[in-house]
């Protein structure tokens, strides 16, 4: 009788959670794809329009150039947090003087929100008042670092905050794994003589593979729904230059009354996250059943 108690307890404690999931994350999801495929404005309207409003968003350069954009801050964005994390994971893997306080320090940014990275690195980068202005103050005259209002290289200057937020919760996750690797394996390997270069190389990178799995997987959900950092750095700008699918999403429903497209671009946004979660799933699931053979 007691343990029939708990688990109707237990059910009636996690029910309330539950209910407010399927409402609010999948029905919302439902909601949305069927207004992706109606001819809403200002307001949701029913109507049913079939595939007008993928048409039309395919058609809008800003599209073109926020799925560009993505595909260059995605792939500097993660590429560049694998390298520093993995980095900063083997240094501080060799047991240093001060382990805790580096490893605080380094995961220090991922505790700040993307609103507030985007301000501070929004001062940081102003030519007027940030790294520009210091470097002329100390008498280097033609220093140049306004990268946030030139076109061209705005949208860098998303992946340099993003990185210096993200990388240190990537190290954790390398550091963690690291300590996780068989340390008889290592040391067999030096006495075999060989080198610590080529023990991280050749036997503790490759075994802890799944881990860049994993963090290739969180990473790019955060580049796909990157948005309050877009924001609070450059709004997109100069221009829409540095625009993201988010930040496209949110200037087609809330400033040019669009819901219709709007909803279509958050569908394709949602569309990528699956194209990227669900074989992950898959192969960790078959990684799972090949395990209990």
């Amino acid at each position: 009788m007691q343990a029939g108690l708990r688990n109707s307890l237990s059910k009636i404690v996690v029910a309330p959670t539950l209910a407010m999931v399927l409402v609010f994350v999948y029905g919302f999801i439902l909601w949305t794809t069927y207004i992706s495929f109606s001819a809403s404005k200002m307001l949701p309207i029913y109507e049913w329009v079939g595939l007008e409003n993928y048409i039309r968003l395919w058609s809008m350069g800003r599209w073109h150039t926020a799925i560009t954009n993505l595909l260059i801050f995605g792939v500097l964005f993660i590429g560049t947090c694998l390298a520093i994390g993995c980095m900063l994971a083997v240094f501080l893997d060799q047991k240093i003087r001060g382990e805790g306080a580096l490893r605080t320090i380094y995961l220090y940014p991922m505790a700040l929100s993307f609103i507030v990275t985007g301000t501070a690195w929004k001062w940081l980068l102003n030519p007027g008042t940030g790294i520009q202005q210091f470097m002329i103050d100390l008498g280097f005259a033609d220093f140049r670092f306004d990268w946030i209002i030139t076109q061209e290289f705005s949208l860098y200057t998303l992946v340099i905050a993003a990185v210096w937020q993200s990388s240190g919760f990537v190290m954790a996750l390398f550091l963690a794994a690291l300590r996780g690797v068989d340390q008889e394996i290592i040391k067999a390997a030096y006495l075999d003589g060989a080198s610590l270069p080529r023990i991280y190389w050749g036997i503790i990178i490759p075994s802890i593979r799944p881990v860049f799995l994993s963090a290739i997987v969180i990473l790019a959900h955060l580049a796909v729904k990157s948005f309050d950092l877009v924001l609070a750095l450059t709004g997109g700008g100069p221009g829409y230059a540095s625009d993201l699918p988010a930040t496209f999403m949110y200037e087609m429903v809330f400033r040019r009354n669009q819901m219709g497209i709007g909803a279509a671009s958050a569908m394709m946004m949602l569309a990528t996250v699956m194209a990227i979660i669900v074989p992950y799933l898959y192969s960790e699931l078959r990684g799972g059943r090949r395990g209990e053979r």
